[in-house]
């Protein structure tokens, strides 16, 4: 069984935001697989079937993500090396795909929550957003929405990562960052 979640926050008020793009993959993926939702309340958040894939959006707001992929990890007996964690990664830039076992969670809050209640070794598909021009504006820059110009580079990496995560399974990470890794190209910048 492998587990994919998506990192956003609940609600039309933050549907098109940067922090939301794992939402969007999440949403894609359900979409492409027909996946059926099996959402209980103690998930805390919205979780698609689909035979041995499971989709979940966590709605506990980014902050506590990890609340909710704890409790479907626990229902459905998923082991950590069967999480796959999509998010934003102001890090890297619009375009950008990127993948990665472990680590820091980088100052993003989702991971963190995620890191504090499963474990940090758990597959990252990271998707660049770009850098707010000013580090005391990271905040506002996430919960931003993308501008118009960008959206054409945002359903392309989104369609990427969808297409990727359901490889995953059958790939190691070094396949994973040799073949699938997408480089934002210098319009995108």
């Amino acid at each position: 069984m492998t587990l994919y979640v998506g990192l956003g926050n609940p609600g039309p008020t933050y549907e098109k935001t940067r922090h939301n793009i794992g939402f969007r993959v999440i949403d894609r993926l359900v979409a492409e697989t027909g996946a059926r939702d099996i959402s209980k309340k103690s998930f805390e958040g919205e979780l698609y079937r689909q035979g041995s894939r499971f989709f979940l959006k966590p709605h506990t707001f980014m902050n506590l993500s990890g609340r909710s992929v704890r409790a479907v990890m626990n229902f459905y007996k998923i082991p950590l090396e069967d999480l796959v964690v999509i998010h934003d990664d102001i890090d890297l830039p619009l375009g950008t795909v990127r993948y990665k076992i472990g680590g820091s969670s980088g100052g993003h809050n989702g991971l963190r929550s995620i890191d504090a209640e499963v474990g940090r070794e758990y597959l990252r598909v990271r998707l660049g957003v770009g850098k707010p021009p000013h580090k005391g504006e990271v905040v506002s820059y996430v919960l931003s929405p993308f501008t118009p110009e960008e959206e054409a580079t945002v359903e392309r990496i989104v369609a990427f990562a969808a297409e990727v995560c359901l490889k995953i399974p059958e790939l190691d990470i070094s396949e994973l960052k040799s073949r699938y890794s997408l480089k934002a190209s210098p319009r995108d910048d």
